[in-house]
């Protein structure tokens, strides 16, 4: 018989019999750790979870207006037309032009990640007192000083632990006014709170908002696209008065008939512009999907993490006991190595 045959034989199905039973036994004997560890850490985990906020997901889909959507009927020049004509006049010696052209989804997912418009959004709709309501007396509409107590939220707790490390960091010539949260605060909330999401398949941004208020994510969602319409508007016209100005300097300078009725052209393309950006509506961008109070919340899953943390106990357990049974059976070698 080869030595395969014995490892496979009915001896060897006995043995790992045994092993087996053995591992039971041990496990059945320090039952009582591997019970009271998963309902210590079950237990835990639903305090824990409980304490934890509900979140609602709030989100609303843009995508960016092309030549073709913001072309529009009429004797003036489309959108269309536009870029086909600055492209025909970029041979023209104008450097010190801006041509306004369509906006790209990058330059409008940069804009909404950019501090510029979270700061905008903060103080035009005062925020900071939102989404710091915790430290917010809305009696006497004023930061809350000097006041301390108990809390039973553990995690208001690690809020404090972290805070304490992290104060003052990069502060060193920048004091809070009042004693609350400040601008940067608020940019750091709702960079934790917003996601912009962009998809180069489908031509579509996706605004993202997480808040334990769900009718207060689906505003903030809101004033993500009044802010950034706004900004986009006055930003066209901006520039396009700016292109104007130096359009009619350059009409004055150039006596060729063909170069001026192209710059009277751009004159009108840029009266356009700022025509359009009065509007607002579908002027860089339209709403496929506006943002809507969420009906449930998306985290935390209470379920989910009490069954996570079951298994890891039951795990944790397990090998607590294997690992005291090591311990017991080497002492007693130590003791048996000592008897004479």
């Amino acid at each position: 018989m080869t030595e395969e045959q014995k490892n496979t034989g009915p001896e060897w199905e006995e043995e790992e019999k045994i092993n087996l039973l053995d591992y039971w036994r041990v496990i059945w004997k320090r039952r009582w750790i591997i019970i009271c560890l998963a309902i210590v850490v079950v237990l835990g985990t639903i305090v824990y979870s409980l304490c934890l906020p509900n979140i609602y997901q709030a989100r609303a889909m843009i995508t960016p207006v092309t030549a073709k959507e913001g072309s529009g009927g009429g004797g003036g020049m489309s959108m269309g037309g536009m870029s086909a004509f600055a492209m025909q006049m970029s041979a023209l010696p104008i450097p010190g032009l801006a041509l306004p052209g369509m906006t790209s989804a990058a330059e409008i997912v940069n804009l909404l990640k950019s501090n510029i418009l979270k700061e905008k959004i903060l103080r035009r709709y005062q925020l900071l007192p939102v989404l710091f309501y915790q430290q917010w007396d809305a009696g006497k509409k004023d930061w809350k000083r000097g006041e301390s107590g108990l809390s039973l939220n553990p995690l208001a707790y690690v809020r404090k632990l972290m805070g304490a490390f992290t104060s003052g960091e990069g502060k060193k010539g920048q004091k809070k006014e009042g004693g609350g949260p400040d601008t940067w605060d608020g940019i750091r909330m709702l960079d934790g709170m917003v996601m912009i999401n962009n998809s180069v398949k489908e031509n579509s941004i996706t605004i993202t908002v997480e808040y334990t208020d769900p009718e207060t994510a689906a505003r903030i969602a809101e004033y993500y696209l009044t802010t950034l319409t706004d900004h986009m508007s006055s930003e066209a016209k901006r520039v396009a008065l700016i292109n104007r100005k130096y359009l009619e300097e350059e009409l004055g300078k150039t006596g060729d008939p063909f170069i001026k009725q192209k710059i009277y052209n751009m004159i009108a393309q840029q009266v356009e512009t700022t025509m359009m950006a009065e509007v607002k509506e579908n002027f860089s961008f339209k709403v496929i999907d506006p943002p809507r109070v969420p009906d449930k919340k998306i985290k935390p899953k209470r379920a989910n993490m009490v069954l996570i943390s079951l298994v890891v106990a039951l795990f944790l357990g397990i090998f607590l006991t294997f690992f005291l049974e090591y311990i017991q059976k080497t002492k007693e070698k130590i003791k048996e190595q000592e008897q004479p």
